[in-house]
């Protein structure tokens, strides 16, 4: 049970991220073999639709995101399900975090990462712990530790304590 909550503690005040952390990690839980697959198929099911139809979001339960997942808004948010999130990720709306082309691999992102909104994270880079992305960048290249990132492309603009 402790799995399927391990994100309200981040969403304290956020009912929306909750919901969405929530709902993520029981599809998770029930997607962990196949007879659970098979089992909780309608709840698969409804997750896939009402987060892509209802809710205009994409956050399939494939993905490898660590506790702590904080989500605001989510309006327009898609992640690939071969993306890595480590713990203690900040998600805000209309962020898309995936592969640039069909055949290429996905980001791997650390620890601590606040992604701001309008964010595009994509191609075989790597995102290191304690970073963060400012909204409206566009990361297409690998992004050291304890830093701020901006722009298109994102740059470094400024290094963080550790």
């Amino acid at each position: 049970m402790n799995y399927i909550f391990q994100d309200w503690p981040n969403n304290k005040e956020n009912t929306k991220g909750k919901i969405i952390a929530f709902l993520f990690r029981i599809a998770c839980f029930c997607s962990k073999n196949s007879i659970m697959k098979i089992l909780f198929f309608p709840y698969l099911l409804f997750y896939k639709y009402f987060f892509e139809w209802i809710l205009g979001l994409e956050i399939p339960y494939q993905t490898k995101i660590g506790r702590g997942l904080k989500v605001y808004h989510g309006y327009a948010l898609v992640i690939n399900r071969n993306s890595v999130l480590g713990e203690n990720v900040t998600l805000r709306h209309s962020t898309t975090i995936g592969n640039s082309s069909a055949l290429s691999q996905c980001p791997v992102i650390g620890n601590n990462v606040d992604i701001g909104s309008n964010v595009v994270i994509i191609g075989n880079i790597t995102i290191g712990n304690n970073v963060l992305i400012g909204a409206g960048s566009v990361v297409i290249k690998d992004v050291p530790s304890n830093v701020m990132v901006a722009g298109n492309p994102a740059v470094i603009k400024k290094y963080l304590n550790p």
